[in-house]
């Protein structure tokens, strides 16, 4: 017997099941970058109104402080949260789960790229399985 060869066929059952956690899993993951945009609204919201300007010398120094992201996360967070206020397409785009946070978090130079036509369709998620 072969190593990669499986030693039994699924049956339909248990591939069902397995396709099911596998779409409850994509929608899942959608609904958690729909949440990352909300939060990303939020934390250029306050960044804007100097929310943080209370002693802490950054928006991403004070959300690291309060809710115990790591510095570099904090920054990033506050950058792609600026970014996506250019954005508008992209932010409505990952609001709808459609994108996912890690796509838009890219580079800034990507990011100007984008603004010229704003299209999400750059890196939409697949949902055609």
């Amino acid at each position: 017997m072969n190593i990669d060869t499986p030693a039994f066929l699924p049956t339909p059952e248990p591939v069902l099941e397995v396709e099911r956690l596998g779409d409850e899993i994509a929608v899942l993951c959608a609904h958690l970058d729909a949440a990352t945009a909300r939060l990303l609204d939020l934390i250029r919201e306050f960044d804007a109104r100097g929310g943080w300007n209370t002693g802490f010398l950054s928006c991403a120094a004070w959300l690291s402080w309060r809710v115990g992201l790591d510095r570099g996360a904090a920054r990033e967070r506050v950058r792609v949260a600026r970014a996506l206020g250019t954005l508008p397409l992209l932010a409505r785009a990952l609001a709808r789960g459609e994108l996912s946070y890690s796509k838009v978090r890219g580079r800034p130079g990507r990011h100007r790229r984008a603004r010229r036509a704003d299209r999400p369709r750059l890196a939409t998620r697949r949902s055609d399985r």
